[in-house]
């Protein structure tokens, strides 16, 4: 096709989207800016093939390389022609990510590539192949310090969130941008109405998380994607050190080859800022997203595994409470797998949810997903239920005792003892549930006459003695009883890649819409473990310094368990398994401590739907151990090898 032909045909196509939103009426009146709007849902009438894409260098204002000039990052933008073309503006869809050159983004790990002038080709992900067309633009943001934006990376730091909030303020014409990562030539954002949905996996929801913190004008929503709502909280749980390395390594990690050797002052100071003592330091709360959720603005689509030993549970649950004390709209997705994308644990109800949720809030379509429930939660492989709010309605805290094997509705009264064994994990603990083993103790009901459901986030209380100057608390709830579930500890983390592709929007040659399909991993077990707790009793006192034990002395402590929405069936039990060192997923203390607790002065409170009801108190039984959790091979919990 001819140059004159192309235009002409995106004038006529332009005209066409002009027509059709003036005949939807003035209900779409804002929908009519980035595309046609039809039966409540945007239309792919746009050239994703003819789409403009772009660079532009945003000044983020910061010299974090220390060069004496302030940084840029890079923004690779592709936009639909033809709204531009006829005077529209578009609103943006924005992955902010330090793994666009290192690392890759989605289940296939694809990269950013250009041509051999610097262009864009390939942009990571569905997104721009499925929205561009149907009126929005996809800008994909290099974190300061990464791929080709200058700077250096502070994980989570004032570099990282402003270098995303530059190009939220550049779309806003509140910014300076430019053609060039060192020229002088400058680039507006005329062809966008400044509307701008966050959204990203891991480190890039992460992102988009402290972002919103910000409060920044013209980010209408973000949908963070098993990510972190405090730093502290992916590294640390209440002083106890979480496996998993450290923020100067992740930092070195993902840094880009031109900043190498540039950014040695900032991963000192990193490393520095987050001593293995657990302490709460100015580091950590910098990097604290909860504490300024009174200024998010955004609206919430939050998506997480119940079974992501990488970000923990608690980064949603306690980001999730804080949205809801500021009336923050909010959705939520919780599947039974780890680290994963719904993309590909759910995919066509994910991109059908997605398309409607960015309609509503940044296109301005009046289709109800607002209004929908709240809550999507996987019982089992590929089956979900919904509910209006979460926590479930009806959900009370209820205050259980501990009594020797026993969870009781009355106070606790007893002792009991264990010795901390770092070789030992959560798996094993499960597995030998109905067997005494040295190495922990546990706390059940009787099979349950009728379903449990816990939904939110629990506490327990411990009063306990150490033999040594140091010891550490793992705290794990159990569903006894046999289950189909994600095998969670497998390499897919709940799902299996199959030989197929699926197409979900338009390709070019260099940038393809088919993507690799999945199905669920599953695995038959005999327990399941759906929440957990870690804390370092050296921290009895608060997580601002580390104290040391003296052995002999009874100490209290309270630490918080993930949140989870989990319904232990009818003819389980449910358990509480306290231990010292969950091998894999906490560091083991400096001594191998037994530990006595305190029964009358310790307590677990859970959020239980409709109350305790009838709980059936009995002792565990000696007998034939259970199978491990998910059968993995070693028995062992999943590591955080990667954050990505």
């Amino acid at each position: 096709m001819t140059t004159s032909r192309k235009r002409l045909s995106a004038l006529l196509t332009a005209l066409l989207a002009l027509l059709a939103a003036a005949a939807l009426g003035p209900a779409a009146a804002h929908a009519s800016t980035g595309g046609t709007v039809r039966s409540g849902a945007s239309q792919p009438v746009y050239s994703y093939a003819d789409a403009v894409r772009e660079t532009v260098w945003v000044d983020t204002g910061l010299d974090g390389d220390g060069n004496g000039r302030t940084d840029r990052v890079a923004a690779d933008i592709v936009r639909p022609r033809e709204p531009a073309a006829a005077g529209l503006k578009v609103p943006v869809i924005m992955d902010a990510s330090p793994y666009y050159s290192c690392c890759g983004r989605g289940n296939e790990s694809q990269l950013k590539t250009y041509d051999a002038q610097g262009g864009p080709v390939q942009f990571p992900l569905f997104y721009d192949n499925y929205f561009v067309p149907r009126g929005y633009a996809v800008v994909l943001v290099d974190l300061a310090g990464t791929n080709r934006s200058d700077g250096c990376v502070d994980v989570g730091g004032p570099s990282d969130i402003t270098s995303a909030k530059a190009v939220v303020d550049w779309l806003n014409g509140r910014a300076a941008g430019y053609t060039s990562r060192t020229g002088t030539g400058t680039a507006k954002a005329g062809w966008t109405d400044g509307s701008v949905g966050m959204i990203g996996k891991s480190w890039d929801g992460t992102i988009a998380n402290g972002v919103a913190a910000t409060g920044v004008p013209g980010l209408r929503t973000v949908v963070p994607i098993s990510a972190i709502s405090s730093w502290y909280d992916y590294y640390r749980s209440d002083g106890a050190p979480l496996y998993g390395g450290t923020p100067a390594d992740l930092s070195a990690a993902v840094e880009s080859r031109a900043t190498l050797g540039h950014c040695s002052t900032v991963q000192k100071q990193l490393a520095a800022g987050s001593p293995a003592n657990g302490n709460w330091t100015p580091l950590w709360q910098q990097r604290d997203y909860v504490a300024s959720a009174a200024k998010v603005r955004a609206s919430v689509f939050l998506v997480h595994g119940l079974q992501d030993l990488n970000v923990r549970d608690i980064n949603f649950s306690q980001w999730w409470s804080a949205l809801a004390q500021n009336g923050v709209e909010r959705k939520i997705w919780l599947a039974q797998t780890g680290h994963v994308d719904p993309f590909d644990f759910r995919r066509t109800a994910w991109v059908d949810t997605l398309h409607a949720w960015f309609d509503h809030y940044l296109l301005g379509v009046d289709n109800g997903v607002q209004n929908g429930p709240a809550a999507d939660i996987e019982r089992a492989p590929d089956q979900w239920t919904q509910d209006r709010t979460w926590p479930a309605p009806g959900t009370v805290t209820t205050t259980l005792g501990l009594r020797p094997g026993t969870l009781t509705t009355g106070l606790g009264s007893g002792t009991a003892a264990f010795t901390d064994d770092p070789a030992r994990d959560e798996n094993a603990w499960a597995a030998d549930a109905d067997r005494s083993t040295p190495d922990k103790t546990v706390f059940a009901t009787g099979a349950l006459t009728q379903p449990l459901r816990i939904s939110g986030g629990g506490s327990i209380t411990l009063t306990v003695k150490p033999s040594t100057r140091s010891a550490r608390l793992s705290a794990v709830l159990v569903d006894l009883g046999p289950a189909t579930v994600r095998d969670y500890q497998a390499a897919g983390e709940g799902i299996t890649t199959l030989g197929t592709r699926s197409c979900w929007g338009d390709s070019t040659a260099g940038d393809s819409a088919c993507f690799l399909d999945t199905a669920a991993d599953t695995a038959q077990v005999g327990a399941t473990v759906f929440s957990r707790g870690w804390a370092d009793l050296g921290h009895y006192a608060g997580l601002d310094r580390s104290l040391t034990l003296t052995p002999g002395t009874a100490y209290p402590i309270t630490f918080d368990l993930a949140g989870t929405d989990h319904v232990v069936p009818a003819g389980h039990r449910l358990a509480l398994i306290v231990a010292g060192t969950d091998h894999g997923l906490i560091d083991p203390p400096s001594t191998r401590p037994a530990l006595t607790l305190d029964l009358a002065h310790s307590s677990l409170r859970l959020p239980l739907t409709g109350g305790p009801g009838p709980l059936p108190q009995a002792v565990p039984h000696e007998g034939a151990a259970l199978p491990a959790l998910t059968g993995g091979a070693g028995g062992t919990a999943a590591r955080p090898e990667t954050f990505r």
